[in-house]
Order: structure tokens, then sequence, then C-alpha cells
């Protein structure tokens, strides 16, 4: 099913938010003071490609182990700073496909996927994209971890 899914997401306008997505990697390499966004830029990529059986999940989330409050900071302000240049475009790319995807019945599902990664878009740095069997076992190892 997740096949079907993505291949679908292709055919009705993934493959145009996946370029506006390298797009932005390319843009990210070639500015050069744009460098640390570039990591977290291409693992949407592949999200925005095959959304369906991958998760975008934060890497606070993966290794619980590694938390930095100055990673995070650094992260948040990376986060601002691509808002600002790449964000808010990527955005509103994902919601206009998600409404083109939604008007065609078949499309809704795949549309759905694009309002998730409209969110994920203003705000991408430090996030992992995982298969969502990895991510359900990273969140459960997290909660056993708690309690």
């Amino acid at each position: 099913m997740r096949t079907v899914l993505n291949i679908l997401n292709f055919i009705l306008g993934g493959f145009f938010t996946t370029l506006s997505w390298l797009f932005a990697t390319l843009m990210s390499i070639v500015l050069i003071f744009t460098l640390p966004l570039t990591r977290s830029c291409w693992e949407i990529t592949k999200l925005s490609l095959l959304p369906f059986g991958n998760e975008a999940v934060h890497v606070d989330v993966l290794r619980p182990d590694s938390k930095s409050h100055v990673m995070n900071t650094g992260g948040t302000f990376l986060n601002i700073f691509w808002l600002i240049l790449f964000g808010w475009w990527l955005c509103l790319a994902h919601i206009s496909a998600g409404i083109v995807q939604c008007l065609t019945i078949i499309g809704i599902p795949v549309g759905i996927a694009n309002f998730k990664i409209a969110a994920i878009a203003l705000w991408p740095v430090g996030r992992r994209v995982v298969s969502v069997e990895e991510a359900q076992a990273a969140r459960e190892a997290n909660a056993r971890r708690r309690y």
C-alpha cells in the first residue's frame, strides 16, 4: 500500500515538491553560510519523495543520550534562519500541492501527507527521516526510559 501511495504522491505533485526541496538543498550548498542547513534539507527531500513509510523524527527522540542544550539552541537559530530563507516558500509549495491533491478523491491521503510536510518545512533542523517502524521503536524506548 505504501508503494502505491508513494507512486500516487509522485504523480499528483510530489515530483514538484521534491524538486523544490532539491533546489533548496543546492542553494544551501552554494551559499556557504547555509551549509549547516544542508543535512536537514536533504532529509526532508527524502520525505517529500517518499512520504509513506517514512517519518521525520527529532534527533532527541532517536538519540536521547546525546541531548545538548547548546546544540538545541544552535538548531533553533538555524531554524529561524531557515524560515526566513527557505521555509516559507517550501511550506506554501506543500500547502498548494496538498490542496490540489485533496481536490481529487484519490489524492486525499497524499494531500494530508503534504500538509504534514508543510509543517515540517517551517522548522526542519534537527529532524531525521527514518522508517515508521524505527520511529515507533524510538518512541517506545523513550517512554520506557522515562518510567
